[in-house]
Formats: C-alpha cells, sequence, structure tokens
C-alpha cells in the first residue's frame, strides 16, 4: 500500500467481518470505507433475526471491536448467553456502526457493482501492484459513483446468492417461473411472515440447521395453525446430519435443536422424503408440484429453500482473481475447507498469506471466502480479518501468525445453509484458555458426535 497510502481501503460489507475489518484498520492507522448494500449494518443479519445462534455471546464477537466500543462505554452482553440473530445486531453491530470512528466512514444503501484497478482492465499488468483501485458503486440516491481506494477487503458474504433447488448446481426446470412460490431462506414462520404459512402445505428443502431451524419454527406453528401440513426433502439417504450428535455435541442448542426435529418426524408431525433430488417445478393456480429425479412428486403451496449460498463473483470480474475450482474459495485455502472432506473442525485458521489473490491488497474475507463451503466459523473471520489488515498495515510477523483459541476442538456437521450453521462461531479465548500466547494451529469446531465432511451423504 505504500504508492497509495493516502487513499481509504474499501471495506465491502458492514456485517460483523466487515466492520471487524474496519475497527482493526482503525486500530492500525489506517483508514477505512465502508461500503453496506443494505440500509443498515447487518442488514443480512436483521433479515434473519428471529433465529437463535448455537454460541454464547463470548464467541461471536471480535477483540478490536469490543476495545472501540468499549472505549464508548459499551457493556457486553452475558458472554453466556445465547443471543438471537436480532440480538447480535441491536446489542453488537448497531452501537458499532454508530460510534462516530465507523458512523462517519460508513455509507449504507451501497451498493459496489464493480472492483477493477484504475484505468486498467484485468489484461494488464504493467504498474499494476501500485495502481490504485476503482470500486464503482451504486448508492441510494441514485447516481453511481466511481471510489478510488488502496485496497479492497470483500466481506460482502453470500447471503444475496442462495444455491438453486435443483441438482447439478443448476436451477430446477421451472424454478424462475415458481418464484412466486419459493420463499425466503430462514422465513419468520412464526413472526413476520406467518400468514404465508399458516394453514398450508410447506416443503422445506435442505439438510442443514436452516432447514432445521425452519421445520421446528413450522412445528410451533401447527399447534396453533392445525391445518399446516410441513413436508422436507433432503437429497441425501438419510436426515442424520440435521439430527447431529445429540448429547455428545459441544453446542448443547445445536444437539437440542436436531434432536427436535428427529422427534418431530417420528412422531410423523413433519413428512420426511430422503433421496428426493429435484429435477422440476410445475407451477399451478392452486400450488406448485414438485418432481424429483426418480419421477417422485409432491405437493406443496410454499418451498422454503435451505439450500446453501455460493459467493457473487460478477463483480469481481476485472480483478485477477485466483480460485479453487471445486469451492471457488481462494486457491490455496479450498482444499482446507472443501466440504467433501473437512467440516469445521478440521479447518486450521489462516490468514492474509492463504487468501491472498494475484491482484496485491484486494481480499476476499469472511463468508464468501469459503465460497460455497458450508464450514465456516464467524471466529475465522475475525482472525482472516486481523490477519489481513497486518498485512495491509506493512507487519508481516503479525499477519503471519495466525491462530484461533477455543476451549474445545472437534468437527461440527456441513452443509448448514448459512455458516456451520447460522454461525457456530468463536473468537479466541481469553488469557485463562489455558493456550499459549502464539500456539501451533489446532482444529477448531465444535464436537456434533459425527464424522466431518459429506460422507453421509447430502
Amino acid at each position: 500500500m505504500d504508492s497509495a497510502k493516502n487513499l481509504p481501503v474499501a471495506v465491502i460489507g458492514a456485517g460483523p467481518v466487515g466492520l471487524a475489518a474496519a475497527a482493526h484498520l482503525l486500530e492500525r492507522g489506517l483508514e477505512p470505507l465502508i461500503l453496506e448494500a443494505g440500509t443498515t449494518a447487518g442488514a443480512a443479519i436483521d433479515q434473519w433475526r428471529h433465529i437463535r445462534l448455537f454460541s454464547p455471546w463470548r464467541f461471536n464477537l471480535d477483540a478490536a471491536a469490543v476495545r472501540l466500543l468499549e472505549s464508548a462505554g459499551w457493556e457486553a452482553p452475558r458472554p453466556t448467553a445465547l443471543p438471537y440473530g436480532g440480538e447480535l445486531v441491536d446489542n453488537y453491530l448497531a452501537p458499532l456502526a454508530a460510534l462516530p470512528e465507523i458512523a462517519s466512514r460508513l455509507q449504507t444503501g451501497a451498493r459496489v457493482v464493480a472492483v477493477t484497478r484504475a484505468g486498467m482492465d484485468k489484461t494488464h499488468t504493467r504498474n499494476r501492484d501500485t495502481t490504485p483501485f476503482t470500486v464503482r458503486v451504486e448508492h441510494a440516491d441514485g447516481e453511481t459513483r466511481d471510489h478510488t481506494v488502496a485496497a479492497v477487503i470483500d466481506a460482502s458474504g453470500t447471503w444475496s446468492r442462495r444455491n438453486p433447488l435443483g441438482t447439478s448446481g443448476l436451477p430446477a426446470i421451472g424454478e424462475d417461473t415458481a418464484a412466486d412460490r419459493i420463499s425466503a431462506p430462514l422465513p419468520d414462520v412464526t413472526g413476520r411472515d406467518r400468514a404465508a404459512f399458516a394453514g398450508r402445505r410447506v416443503l422445506v428443502v435442505g439438510a442443514g440447521h436452516s432447514a432445521a431451524n425452519t421445520l421446528t419454527s413450522l412445528a410451533d406453528l401447527a399447534r396453533e395453525e392445525p391445518e399446516t401440513r410441513i413436508l422436507w426433502a433432503v437429497r441425501g439417504a438419510s436426515a442424520a446430519k440435521v439430527y447431529g450428535g445429540g448429547d455428545a455435541d459441544g453446542l448443547p442448542a445445536r444437539g437440542q435443536l436436531g434432536g427436535r426435529v428427529r422427534r418431530l418426524v417420528e412422531a410423523g408431525k413433519i413428512e420426511l422424503h430422503t433421496g428426493f433430488g429435484i429435477s422440476s417445478l410445475k407451477s399451478l393456480d392452486s400450488h406448485v408440484t414438485v418432481e424429483a429425479a426418480d419421477g417422485r412428486t409432491t405437493d406443496a403451496d410454499i418451498v422454503v429453500p435451505c439450500t446453501g449460498f455460493r459467493p457473487d463473483l460478477d463483480i469481481l470480474r476485472e480483478i485477477r482473481l485466483e480460485l479453487d475450482p471445486a469451492v471457488e474459495a481462494p486457491r490455496e485455502l479450498g482444499p482446507l475447507i472443501d466440504p467433501e472432506f473437512h467440516s469445521c473442525g478440521t479447518v486450521p485458521p489462516h490468514g492474509a498469506r492463504l487468501l491472498a489473490h494475484p491482484d496485491k491488497d484486494f481480499y476476499i474475507v469472511g463468508m464468501k471466502s469459503y465460497g460455497r463451503a458450508p464450514t465456516f466459523l464467524l471466529a475465522t473471520g475475525y482472525e482472516q480479518v486481523r490477519s489481513v489488515v497486518a498485512a495491509l498495515a506493512g507487519d508481516r510477523e503479525a499477519a503471519d501468525t495466525v491462530q484461533l483459541e477455543l476451549p474445545e476442538t472437534g468437527v461440527c456437521s456441513t452443509d448448514a445453509g448459512t455458516s456451520c450453521d447460522v454461525p457456530a462461531a468463536a473468537t479466541a479465548a481469553g488469557p485463562d484458555s489455558g493456550c499459549c500466547a502464539a500456539p501451533e494451529p489446532v482444529l477448531v469446531g465444535f464436537p456434533t458426535g459425527l464424522s466431518h465432511g459429506r460422507s453421509g451423504g447430502n
């Protein structure tokens, strides 16, 4: 960044990882320009504010962000409490975004549509590393403006790009035309979205914790609205991964969730369809008919897609990226997070070196850095941005010293839909954790009682 040291660093996204990046930049004396497409910080999380996290507060806070908040008199929530998504926004992200140091550098309603080098497309090489970036932004006032920045940290997440319902990575035939019968991921079926689900046939598609949350909420709705019928389709031969490890789960709330889903299925409250890879959707006046690849069909009034997410790479067409061909993560990170072989518990801590791309001073962090892999932990994102900001500040030693200390190690289940799941996250442990200051990389995560990877099927 030497040639552009007087320019700001663009941070795309004002979620937990984006705001953590801004806090670390401020601590390093660097100027952040935070660009958030939503109307507020944490806009994506606000859409699932009714969902309770599996992990307590002490595992969901970034150290630099906490230091900034505490300097303004903020009091941390009870560390052992399990927050809802809305509480994460209201009690952490919103106060952080309201601090003068952050608010003066945060632009909401600012949707990034392209990132490039100033005056260069991706084919130009001469002086590329010393040329600032141009970030093109559609602003809430209707204008499109270019911002010149020294570096880019893309923490925009994946919430806006859900995976399709169909198999083979493609939308099912008729999926686009059935859009009015497909809900948003993680709908608030007992609250904000109740009218769309009460007394209707609801098909939940997916084998992760997002599906489990939706299924249990639908069961609560069905107790009050008995005409509500709950259908559940998974591609795999069983739903064992959703049921989890019960008492063996290192996060009790997650184990309880899986156990409740199992009991609902066994009691006939949820109609489970296994081996149901969706091939087509046919929209009718009153409902949609969903057909599996093997010819089976089921009818539903509304379909809930709990199928996971994928990164929006369109805005990066003019950036020189080096991505893993399987999961669309940075090339060196990809093999470490591929859900065919790894779960959260087998992904080592990593930082700027593994996240680097051919375009110097450009980084993808947070959930988006994991591409299509659902094994992301929020704490991993915090450690990513600490390392990335150290690299941008020229502190290579700090950038290369990556660590993530947790109270337990083990594995957590994959196919979670959002981030292992919404999200089973952790930050560095406190001074009494029993870990040394600079430990060897460890396996991180929380036990579920299940083997890692996709050995159990999808």
